[in-house]
Protein backbone atom coordinates (compact mmCIF):
# COMPACT_ATOMS: atom_id res chain seq x y z
CA UNK A 1 0.00 0.00 0.00
CA UNK A 2 1.37 3.66 -1.13
CA UNK A 3 -0.13 6.32 2.11
CA UNK A 4 -1.71 8.94 1.16
CA UNK A 5 0.92 11.81 1.51
CA UNK A 6 3.04 9.70 -0.76
CA UNK A 7 0.81 9.20 -3.47
CA UNK A 8 -0.08 13.03 -3.41
CA UNK A 9 3.44 13.74 -4.38
CA UNK A 10 3.63 11.31 -6.98
CA UNK A 11 0.94 12.92 -8.43
CA UNK A 12 2.44 16.10 -8.11
CA UNK A 13 5.52 15.32 -9.60
CA UNK A 14 5.08 12.76 -12.66
CA UNK A 15 3.20 13.18 -15.64
CA UNK A 16 -0.58 11.79 -15.44
CA UNK A 17 -0.06 9.03 -17.73
CA UNK A 18 2.99 7.98 -15.53
CA UNK A 19 1.11 8.01 -12.13
CA UNK A 20 -0.62 4.78 -12.27
CA UNK A 21 2.24 2.69 -13.15
CA UNK A 22 4.43 4.53 -10.44
CA UNK A 23 1.97 3.79 -8.28
CA UNK A 24 1.66 0.10 -8.95
CA UNK A 25 5.66 -0.58 -8.93
CA UNK A 26 5.71 1.07 -5.17
CA UNK A 27 3.06 -1.00 -4.33
CA UNK A 28 4.79 -4.12 -5.07
CA UNK A 29 8.51 -2.98 -4.25
CA UNK A 30 8.14 -2.95 -0.72
CA UNK A 31 5.42 -5.93 0.27
CA UNK A 32 4.77 -6.23 3.94
CA UNK A 33 7.02 -8.59 5.07
CA UNK A 34 6.98 -10.34 8.89
CA UNK A 35 8.31 -7.53 11.00
CA UNK A 36 7.87 -4.76 8.26
CA UNK A 37 5.44 -1.42 9.69
CA UNK A 38 3.66 0.97 7.58
CA UNK A 39 6.23 3.32 8.32
CA UNK A 40 9.15 1.28 7.21
CA UNK A 41 7.74 0.71 3.97
CA UNK A 42 6.93 3.99 3.50
CA UNK A 43 10.03 5.03 4.39
CA UNK A 44 11.82 2.97 1.73
CA UNK A 45 9.10 3.73 -1.09
CA UNK A 46 9.43 7.34 -0.47
CA UNK A 47 13.34 7.33 -0.73
CA UNK A 48 12.87 5.67 -4.36
CA UNK A 49 10.50 8.63 -5.11
CA UNK A 50 12.33 10.91 -3.71
CA UNK A 51 15.66 9.83 -5.47
CA UNK A 52 13.55 10.11 -8.96
CA UNK A 53 12.86 13.95 -8.90
CA UNK A 54 9.53 12.77 -10.30
CA UNK A 55 11.62 11.63 -13.81
CA UNK A 56 10.33 8.13 -14.70
CA UNK A 57 13.81 6.69 -15.74
CA UNK A 58 15.49 7.78 -12.53
CA UNK A 59 12.43 6.00 -10.68
CA UNK A 60 12.93 2.95 -12.43
CA UNK A 61 17.14 2.97 -11.33
CA UNK A 62 15.87 3.98 -7.89
CA UNK A 63 13.44 1.24 -7.74
CA UNK A 64 16.00 -1.59 -8.86
CA UNK A 65 18.47 -0.48 -6.37
CA UNK A 66 16.24 -0.56 -3.46
CA UNK A 67 15.48 -4.22 -4.72
CA UNK A 68 19.59 -4.87 -4.25
CA UNK A 69 19.68 -3.16 -0.30
CA UNK A 70 17.48 -0.75 0.56
CA UNK A 71 20.02 0.95 2.64
CA UNK A 72 21.28 2.37 -0.27
CA UNK A 73 18.38 4.50 -1.28
CA UNK A 74 17.43 5.28 2.18
CA UNK A 75 20.89 6.55 2.31
CA UNK A 76 20.41 8.51 -0.58
CA UNK A 77 17.23 10.44 -0.15
CA UNK A 78 18.68 11.24 3.12
CA UNK A 79 16.38 9.23 4.98
CA UNK A 80 19.21 6.22 7.03
CA UNK A 81 19.63 8.63 10.08
CA UNK A 82 17.60 8.55 13.39
CA UNK A 83 15.63 12.04 12.04
CA UNK A 84 14.39 10.15 9.07
CA UNK A 85 10.88 10.82 9.89
CA UNK A 86 10.79 14.41 10.26
CA UNK A 87 12.94 14.30 7.30
CA UNK A 88 10.08 12.95 5.68
CA UNK A 89 7.35 14.71 7.61
CA UNK A 90 9.34 17.57 6.18
CA UNK A 91 8.94 16.67 2.56
CA UNK A 92 5.52 14.95 2.16
CA UNK A 93 4.15 16.62 5.34
CA UNK A 94 2.61 14.98 8.76
CA UNK A 95 1.08 11.91 8.66
CA UNK A 96 -2.93 12.71 10.57
CA UNK A 97 -3.23 10.45 13.07
CA UNK A 98 -6.44 9.69 14.89
CA UNK A 99 -6.75 9.66 18.68
CA UNK A 100 -9.43 8.34 20.61
CA UNK A 101 -11.12 9.54 23.73
CA UNK A 102 -10.63 7.74 27.58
Amino acid sequence: MVSDRLQAWVRARFGSSEVEAVLELLNDLVPLAQGSTAESVERVQAAVVLLSGGDSRRFLDAAALARKDRRDVLVGAGLADAYWADQLDSVLGKTVSVRRGR
